[in-house]
């Protein structure tokens, strides 16, 4: 199910001759990433990279479908759960495509000559800048095969963006030399030849990322959830906030943080928590809709979860050369800053609606951990090999090894050979799609760097902004906004891996040329492309949440949005000014801590403006909602005028709340499933 909301679509069900082709690929791709964590192919990363997606990308026109749309079989009388799709066989276009992918692949490294082409990877790579014939057609074949690889798993509009980018390339030379964005022109042939023989193309570093760390992560992944650690979590969530009040909301919440340190999707995580913590929402007396907003919210923060984050963190740590310790570092804060904020959002939720309490039938939580808390361990094991200076892709394999031996301490989930394939090839499966867009983006980083696209884009970016004032300052504000809006817009139509990779070349430029940090500025393009999954119209984790409860789609988007709203404004603290560092963890113990606490402040006043009640104390009227606000974004600042007014404005709020109850007589609690006070509000 989870599937049909993801970024990628939903694949095929193989069986037969071409179910034991998929798995016996998949495994020989596990192999070789295994392979190369610890006897690296002598010929170097591209090399490898060649290999890669010479088995990855034929996968994918078996797995997926060219049609799009799964046909599913009838129900029979007694059938629970959903319908299971139809086992479809590829066709014989498939087969072709799955040859031609084949043969456009491993044509670099083909040892023989064909024509003028050929001859081996060495005279393939001395032809750089001079493609051969055969070069160039077996470039183009790789390209269209790319594109339509991205059709089939992702949908139309990232081979839109492709080609736009390959447009722009080729016809760019002929738009007036005195707009920003003209550049020189670029043949065919010099395209074909950026995209397939230099390391800003397809086997630039997407889709080194994709082979060296994204497919091993999957794949751990994949084992701790057939090792039972999924479910593990979930009760180790409901166990923990059996007794409290909100214990159904605490628990979605909860249950979205731990799977996330091992999801890394915001989809899945979502469907996944809302299949067992729906039921104890609706109990509570949660709506559809609301239910769903609190199950997306906390599905989308897995892609911001550490020790395992989005595809688009990999990238960070190469485009900036540093370790991926230092990324999950980063993330630490503000993914603490995310979760408090949508916790808040539930306790005011519990207080406004008057929800019920409901009683979760499960064990002592010390119980659960001194049986399955065992499942910690490979995760422990990932941030302590890499504190210890061991690679991010030995970490994993290691965690792997740990989390496979561990599961024989339950019987009902031991990984027996059988269920060890069966995890490998899921894991391999898993990174079919990413392969696809990582290589595809390829297109987008090799027409930036040749049309020089990056520093010009920057450049109008920047103009825009001073068009409007001359202060640099406010200049550096303003081209935050518009960078968070088109990053945002952008999410809505791409998955988030490319939107970082467009972001990043497209509007990371503009922030650097404004004396913003690296770090800063990938962090602030990685949480947009994260974000956008919560913003309407499309918003992948709110469709499937209301998919899960059955709520109307647009009031469940609005609701997520409110629920993320507050630590969706937090990224821009990263970049207007140089104390947002310490946001990421950068700049000592003191700076680290005023940031926290500040923003901690901003997230909470902005909880209590977008739900609309004072926890302690009662509902919030307009006005008080409004000075919330202003004393939120106002927080953002982190300099001390700033959270002075900041902090003065939350007060006066706070106060007229306060007044508010006194002058009303009454407590504020609305009474306990009042089916008036569980309508369904926009923020």
């Amino acid at each position: 199910m989870s599937a049909q909301f993801e970024d990628e679509k939903p694949g095929r069900v193989l069986t037969g001759p071409a179910g034991l082709l998929l798995t016996a690929a998949a495994l020989a791709v596990a192999a070789l990433a295994l392979w190369q964590v610890f006897r690296p192919l002598s010929q170097g990363s591209k090399y490898y990279l060649i290999f890669f997606l010479a088995g990855v990308l034929p996968l994918v026109f078996l797995a997926y479908p060219a049609n799009l749309r799964l046909r599913f079989r009838r129900r029979r009388p007694g059938d629970t759960g959903p319908p299971r799709p139809v086992s479809a066989r590829p066709t014989a276009t498939d087969w072709v495509l799955v040859a031609l992918a084949v043969a456009a692949c491993l044509y670099p490294v083909l040892p023989m000559p064909l024509g003028s082409g050929g001859g081996g990877y060495n005279a393939f790579l001395d032809r750089q800048g001079l493609l051969a014939p055969m070069d160039l057609v077996l470039g183009t074949v790789l390209l269209l095969l790319l594109l339509e690889a991205c059709r089939r798993a992702t949908g139309w509009i990232l081979p839109a963006v492709c080609l736009l980018f390959l447009g722009y390339g080729y016809y760019g030379g002929l738009l007036p030399q005195s707009w920003p964005v003209a550049h020189a022109g670029l043949d065919f042939s010099q395209l074909v030849d950026a995209f397939y023989n230099s390391d800003s193309g397809f086997y630039g570093t997407p889709l080194d990322v994709a082979a060296s760390y994204i497919v091993l992560f999957t794949i751990y992944g994949a084992v701790l959830e057939l090792s039972g650690a999924g479910r593990f979590f979930v009760d180790l969530s409901a166990a923990a906030f059996r007794r409290s009040r909100t214990a159904a909301g605490r628990t979605a919440v909860a249950s979205g943080f731990l799977l996330g340190t091992v999801s890394g999707s915001g989809a899945a995580t979502t469907v996944s928590i809302g299949a067992v913590t729906w039921p104890l929402l609706r109990r509570a007396g949660y709506p559809p809709e609301r239910a769903g907003g609190m199950l997306a919210a906390a599905g989308v923060g897995a892609i911001l979860s550490p020790p395992t984050l989005g595809a688009a963190a990999f990238i960070i740590a190469e485009y900036l050369g540093v370790s991926y310790l230092q990324v999950l570092g980063w993330a630490t804060v503000p993914t603490v800053l995310y979760y408090l904020g949508i916790l808040l959002s539930v306790e005011i939720d519990a207080r406004r609606s008057g929800v019920r309490p409901v009683v979760i039938d499960v064990g002592s939580p010390w119980r659960l951990l001194a049986r399955f808390g065992y499942h910690f361990a490979s995760l422990v094991a990932i941030v302590g090999l890499l504190a210890v200076g061991v690679s991010a892709t030995r970490a994993v394999v290691v965690a792997t090894l740990l989390a496979v031996a561990l599961s024989f301490l339950d019987g009902a989930h031991r990984l027996t050979p059988p269920r060890l394939v069966a995890a490998l090839v899921t894991g391999v499966r898993g990174v079919l799609a990413v392969t696809a867009v990582c290589a595809a983006a390829g297109i987008i980083t090799a027409t930036t760097t040749k049309t020089g696209l990056g520093p010009q884009a920057a450049t109008l970016l920047i103009s825009g902004a001073k068009a409007a004032t001359s202060n640099p300052t406010l200049v550096l504000v303003l081209t935050a906004l518009l960078a968070a809006v088109a990053l945002s817009l952008l999410g809505l139509a791409v998955p988030v891996t490319a939107s970082f990779v467009i972001g990043w070349v497209i509007v990371g430029p503009a922030l650097i040329d404004l004396g913003v940090s690296a770090p800063a500025v990938a962090m602030f393009v990685f949480y947009f492309a994260v974000l956008s999954e919560v913003s309407p119209p499309t918003a992948l984790a709110a469709v499937a949440a209301a998919a899960v409860t059955g709520g109307r789609l647009v009031p469940t988007m609005w609701q997520t949005l409110r629920y993320a709203l507050p630590a969706y404004l937090t990224p821009i603290a990263f970049v207007i000014t140089p104390a947002g560092l310490g946001l990421l963890g950068i700049g000592g113990a003191q700076r680290i801590a005023f940031a926290a606490v500040v923003i901690a402040l901003s997230v909470a006043v902005l909880a209590v403006a977008a739900g609309g009640w004072l926890p302690g104390v009662g509902p919030a009227g307009a006005p008080e909602r409004v000075l919330g606000a202003l004393a939120g974004v106002t927080l953002l600042w982190l300099e001390p005028v700033a959270v002075t007014v900041g902090v003065a404005l939350a007060a006066v709020a706070a106060a007229g709340v306060l007044v508010r109850r006194q002058s009303t007589g009454r407590a504020g609690r609305p009474r306990a499933g009042s089916s008036a006070n569980l309508r369904e509000e926009k923020p």
